[in-house]
């Protein structure tokens, strides 16, 4: 029997996301430091979403978006975006960001696991190092099939790690969270399949110009087709 209820756990996360605002951006593994590492990942999600070269802007749920790293990448390529996070702190960062950048980005604050949006509003969703977090991941894989039109796309970057010790903040809840500690790129392909996405395929991220050094866990981009 789980010693929290996922209410309860939610808002440890919300309470853990919201302390580490402030020094997220700081972070090479989490933000952009330079044009190099901006100009990567920019080339890994015109890959993975489409953009550019006069390809239509599809409409894109960033989920766990936190200070909008990705949604911003997303709007700078021309896709219409819109991100979700728990933490009003860090959506605060995202705002200031977007509004610096001229960039129209919708954020506001939600939960991965019950999108408030109507069945089929977007083309496809994103979501960065979330699924760890997440106490109900089959109800989030629900919801995002749900929100995505049929023949769109959930796209997920993703890793695996096996710190000896918990996260600082994540001591009491991390058992509660049945993807902590991320699964191997085959694990969550499987966990996709199962969920019923199709097609599902995914791409080593291990580049260090992505995370600003040599990444030192497994790294990788997953995506599945909604089916039609």
């Amino acid at each position: 029997m789980s010693e929290h209820d996922d209410e309860t756990v939610k808002e440890r996360v919300q309470q853990y996301w919201d302390s580490r605002a402030e020094s997220y951006d700081g972070d090479s593994h989490h933000a952009l430091q330079d044009e190099a590492q901006r100009d990567a990942w920019l080339s890994v999600l015109r890959e993975w979403t489409g953009g550019g070269g006069g390809e239509s802007p599809q409409r894109i749920l960033d989920v766990g978006c936190g200070t909008g790293v990705i949604s911003l990448l997303l709007a700078d390529i021309g896709h219409d975006v819109t991100g979700v996070d728990l933490s009003e702190e860090m959506l605060e960062r995202a705002r200031a960001k977007a509004g610096d950048r001229d960039l129209s980005v919708e954020f506001r604050n939600g939960d991965a696991e019950s999108i408030p949006d109507p069945d089929d509003t977007y083309d496809l969703m994103t979501a960065r190092h979330l699924v760890w977090t997440l106490p109900n991941p089959s109800a989030a894989l629900r919801e995002w099939q749900r929100v995505v039109r049929p023949g769109g796309r959930v796209v997920l970057i993703e890793g695996h790690w096996d710190f000896d010790e918990a996260f600082d903040g994540y001591q009491e809840i991390h058992d509660e969270l049945p993807l902590y500690d991320g699964r191997p790129p085959e694990e969550l392909v499987d966990v996709l399949e199962e969920h019923g996405l199709e097609r599902v395929e995914h791409e080593p991220l291990m580049d260090a110009v992505l995370w600003g050094d040599e990444p030192d866990y497994e790294q990788y981009v997953v995506a599945g087709d909604v089916p039609k």
